[in-house]
């Protein structure tokens, strides 16, 4: 299980992993001072999102059906590669597909592939305590006056920092966002993962802003936006594309402030 923030490396790290093995099965030499690989009859992937809208599927269509596909096909001898399952639907849903898929891989009397599986979902990572043949490794990252420098080194363990927040700031987001979305993010931990939060006593929000969670609607709407956050793949976004999103998730903004 692969964590770490996003363009930190993780999904280059899988690829790069891809072409060793592919490599090798060729006999070709590999870059590495040394490497025990074995046979592989089969790489599957499941890298990046879109959807079919000629074939009338959805981008979480798309994703369950190629991952159905891959389960359904892959031997103990495949390599799986699988990059952020799950991220397509809301958080808890989400959530309990990619446990669930890890579940079934792991276990050798299903599946027991050999795989690589990145996530935001950090609570996956506990299925290393849980599940024999799961391990955890993470992408290293320095925080140095209050700016993320991302490492590109792969580090043993689990890590429970996306820094989401801190990638929307290195992409331009206005600041008042940032400060915003920093203020939800602490509530929401504060009150464990996304129940319904409860302002303190004599705690108001300051002027111009909405109190999110005083209200049953305020914390669905707070994870929505949270997540249209974690899914923006700065990587793969047009400048245009990027201003298109930012006026989506003001839209969204305004929206939650009546």
């Amino acid at each position: 299980i692969l964590t770490g923030p996003n363009m930190s490396g993780k999904s280059t790290y899988m690829r790069q992993n891809a072409l060793i093995v592919l490599m090798a099965q060729m006999g070709s030499f590999v870059p590495a001072q040394s490497a025990s690989i074995g046979l592989v009859d089969r790489i599957f992937t499941r890298v990046g999102a879109s959807d079919d809208i000629g074939g009338g599927q959805s981008t979480f269509m798309v994703e369950m059906t190629e991952v159905a596909n891959i389960m359904s096909q892959a031997t103990p001898s495949s390599l799986l590669l699988l990059d952020e399952i799950g991220r397509g639907t809301s958080t808890y849903d989400g959530l309990s597909i990619a446990w669930a898929v890890v579940e079934h891989i792991a276990d050798k009397s299903f599946l027991g592939s050999r795989t690589l599986f990145a996530t935001h979902y950090h609570e996956l990572t506990d299925l290393a305590d849980l599940k024999n043949g799961i391990f955890n490794c993470h992408i290293g990252v320095s925080e140095r006056q209050g700016e993320i420098v991302f490492l590109h080194k792969i580090a043993a363990g689990g890590t429970d920092d996306s820094y989401g927040i801190e990638v929307a700031k290195l992409a331009g987001v206005p600041q008042s966002v940032v400060t915003r979305a920093r203020e939800l993010v602490m509530q929401l931990e504060a009150d464990n993962k996304g129940k319904r939060l409860i302002m303190r006593k004599g705690a108001k929000p300051q002027e111009g802003q909405i109190d999110l969670f005083s209200t049953a609607r305020s914390v669905q709407e707070a994870d929505k936006l949270i997540e249209e956050i974690e899914q923006i793949d700065i990587d793969q976004m047009r400048p245009i594309d990027a201003l298109s999103k930012l006026l989506d998730l003001k839209k969204l903004i305004e929206k939650m402030r009546y």
